[in-house]
């Protein structure tokens, strides 16, 4: 089976990937749904939308979590129907989506991998057309549903998809289970940040990450500090109080994890 479905609240379900360890979102309401991200490509986005279709007839609205291909390359198969994003999401697929599309199809092809290599190629990118800036509201269904921005982290535009009456939160990439943070494009002195607002609007509730099973708020909390002591290691060695060598000694993370982190802008 390619994917399977989890129930995390009423009506809330979370469908899980072995490919890259994938979440993506379903909540579904009285006449409406939402579809959390769509996967990283045409035929892997229409799988998602015929197992959406499996559950509930009910027409879709589309979010976006934040424009890394594996999130965001599905959509097509969903159109027509408003599909929300962080507005910086879109410059972002706007100014790098097709660089992106060829860098993947390559290393997909590297990999001995030349199915996922010809779909990433052959997919058409859509923009969202649905922009929020710092947070918007709408309903689904019925359901109230509440998008916000909390600042650059992961990416230049991680939108947190919050379900108030389910206590559930979908973060994105802005946190992980089972691997440690991705930071090629992040923002690592902006990151923790971020992260504190996923945790302020989360309570006590489920968080759903962007890859790996769905968390709590020990477990985020337990991230965020390891973010933050990330934030602080690359700002010792960008003031040239810490060498590059003692960062990865302290690292909460790998080496591999910790160099690309202070390789990213420190401002």
């Amino acid at each position: 089976m390619e994917g399977r479905w989890i129930e995390v609240a009423d009506r809330v379900l979370v469908r899980r990937y072995t490919e890259l360890d994938l979440s993506v979102g379903l909540v579904m309401g009285d006449g409406g749904c939402l579809v959390v991200d769509t996967r990283g490509d045409e035929r892997q986005g229409a799988e998602l939308a015929a197992e959406v279709r499996r559950i509930t007839r009910d027409p879709w609205t589309v979010v976006i979590t934040h424009s890394h291909f594996d999130h965001s390359f599905g959509t097509r198969p969903f159109l027509d129907c408003p599909v929300w994003a962080q507005e910086g999401c879109r410059a972002d697929l706007i100014a790098d989506g097709a660089g992106t599309k060829e860098a993947w199809a390559r290393r997909y092809r590297q990999e001995g991998r030349a199915d996922i290599a010809d779909d990433i190629a052959k997919t058409e990118i859509v923009l969202p057309d649905r922009l929020v800036t710092d947070r918007a509201e709408l309903t689904v269904g019925g359901r109230e549903i509440v998008m916000a921005y909390f600042g650059r982290g992961h990416s230049s535009n991680d939108l947190v998809v919050h379900v108030p009456d389910a206590g559930v939160v979908f973060a994105g990439d802005l946190v992980e289970n089972g691997a440690p943070p991705a930071y090629g494009d992040a923002y690592p002195l902006e990151w923790p940040a971020a992260v504190a607002g996923l945790l302020g609007l989360a309570g006590e509730g489920t968080v759903v990450p962007g890859h790996g099973d769905p968390m709590d708020r020990r477990s985020v909390t337990a991230q965020h500090a390891d973010i933050t002591a990330v934030a602080g290691l690359c700002r010792e060695v960008a003031a040239g109080r810490m060498s590059v060598p003692e960062a990865v000694r302290l690292s909460p993370y790998p080496e591999d994890t910790i160099r690309a982190a202070l390789q990213r802008p420190a401002g």
